[in-house]
């Protein structure tokens, strides 16, 4: 494909500089030293983009949950609101049978992610920059992507389904009157691209115990209820299941999975 076809939409002039230089200078959240808890809040990471395709496209990538959430149930619980009602600010998670948390997983993917984007010179930014955090809340991390005015954002996570059910899922925006109306659609271009990309270049099927294809829209998750950008929840794999499980586990199939976004991120920024 066109590098000419890879560069971002026309958008009206903004200072996006400036603002990636303030999310490069929050604080980062962590498990804390002293008997005062961390306060979940975003801790984006930017990164200088580099001459390449992607020269010009801003991504934000969400590696869901964070590894300090189980130690503070009473921030992450603390309710928020998500167009359509209140949800919990953060949750921690599943895991697989062995122990193999989802935020670990999320992180890696999210990371192996970024650093091919990267490469290709979009300007990455994170919604966390580790794995030993809290939160932030749901609502943060959708106001990252927003404020940049984001050409794509993807949320990565893995799923607590069925044991018997198995395959990945993209959860897509529901029109929310007043909030998310304009995105619905490119929303869905991206998870088409996304779910193509997954079943052409993994060992990971389509979920066969929810949505259809791979395709899952959802109005009760708050991430896509806020966007004002094209954004896309990636459920990659049902770590409740045995055969979804240890592929979830194998880092050669993070790779893969990582290398199959990218494929899919750079269809849609191609369409």
């Amino acid at each position: 494909m066109s590098p000419a076809l890879l560069t971002a939409p026309a958008r009206p002039p903004r200072n996006r500089a400036a603002i990636l230089l303030l999310f490069a200078a929050l604080t980062v959240v962590s498990a804390c030293d002293n008997d005062t808890p961390p306060t979940p809040k975003s801790t984006a990471v930017a990164a200088q983009e580099q001459d390449g395709p992607l020269t010009g496209v801003t991504i934000v990538i969400d590696p869901g949950h964070n590894g300090g959430n189980v130690d503070h149930p009473e921030l992450i619980n603390e309710q928020v609101d998500v167009a359509n009602g209140k949800k919990a600010c953060d949750t921690t998670g599943t895991t697989t049978d062995d122990g193999y948390a989802e935020h670990a997983f999320n992180f890696d993917v999210a990371t192996r992610l970024a650093e091919s984007l990267r490469e290709a010179g979009a300007t990455v930014v994170t919604t966390r920059p580790d794995d030993s955090g809290v939160g932030p809340c749901i609502t943060e991390r959708t106001a990252v992507a927003n404020d940049l005015e984001a050409d794509v954002a993807i949320s990565i996570h893995a799923d607590g389904g069925p044991d018997d059910g198995r395959g990945f899922h993209i959860m897509e925006p529901v029109a929310i009157s007043g909030h998310n109306e304009d995105v619905v659609a490119p929303s869905h271009e991206l998870a088409l691209d996304l779910a193509d990309a997954i079943a052409a270049e993994t060992d990971m099927p389509a979920s066969d115990y929810i949505g259809d294809e791979g395709i899952n829209p959802r109005s009760d998750m708050g991430g896509l209820n806020l966007t004002t950008v094209p954004k896309v929840m990636v459920e990659c794999g049902n770590m409740r299941n045995h055969d979804d499980a240890a592929l979830l586990s194998d880092p050669d199939f993070r790779q893969s999975l990582a290398d199959a976004l990218d494929v899919g991120i750079r269809q849609y920024l191609a369409d």
